[in-house]
């Protein structure tokens, strides 16, 4: 069956993000709370560590809220003496999660809405995912974004892609998803009956039947 839609992954594919330990670090000398980069470093892995075990949490806003507030909670508690209130440490840990698009990812979407593509995204994240798009002037771009909290299934669960399709009213075989994580983005799209193909943007990356190295190689894939 002919392609008709494509769904992206979201961060690692669509978005990046600025380095969060630096800026963090920043921010917290500025507001008084001085410590080591490499402090902060270590604590931010714990907190992404507990964002990603309880992302679900964040389906709307009251629960995006207290997920927000119970990271920040892990981040004080890693930091250990001298940190700032849960509070403050919310609204720093939140600013300084920094999104940008990669390069590639305008000249791809242009690309296909070219040959008439409908776009969408299909991701773990919770609900603030439509605003990050919406910020960085792409969310109109895509006719569904499906993020793991508010949908209530997460990848690998072919049921996340199974509600884009549905709100797409779009059969999985005229659908192809691109990621860039082999068990979430590969695996999860094929057990839905998805085509996809991974992302992998890195210098020894080589393009195959199942490995594209730019967004900008979808165009060829859809069409081939």
């Amino acid at each position: 069956m002919t392609v008709h839609v494509v769904l992206l992954d979201a961060f690692g594919t669509l978005l990046d993000m600025e380095p969060p330990a630096p800026v963090l670090t920043h921010l917290l000398g500025q507001a008084g709370y001085p410590f080591d980069e490499a402090v902060v470093a270590d604590a931010l892995s714990a907190e992404i560590s507990h964002y990603r075990a309880n992302m679900q949490m964040g389906s709307d806003p009251d629960g995006l809220a207290a997920l927000r507030a119970d990271c920040a909670g892990v981040l004080v508690a890693a930091l250990g003496a001298g940190a700032p209130p849960v509070p403050l440490a919310t609204q720093l840990l939140v600013e300084c999660l920094r999104f940008r698009l990669f390069d590639d990812v305008i000249p791809a979407l242009d690309a296909l809405a070219a040959m008439g593509m409908t776009l969408g995204v299909v991701s773990n994240w919770d609900c603030a995912l439509g605003s990050h798009l919406e910020r960085l002037g792409v969310a109109d771009r895509f006719a569904v974004v499906a993020a793991s909290a508010p949908v209530g299934y997460r990848k690998p669960d072919p049921a996340i892609f199974t509600a884009a399709l549905a709100a797409l009213d779009i059969d999985a075989r005229a659908a192809l998803h691109v990621g860039d994580r082999r068990l979430e983005d590969l695996q999860g799209a094929r057990a839905a009956g998805v085509a996809a193909v991974l992302i992998d943007r890195s210098p020894a990356a080589v393009a195959s039947h199942e490995v594209i190295t730019t967004l900008l190689d979808i165009p060829a894939r859809v069409a081939a």
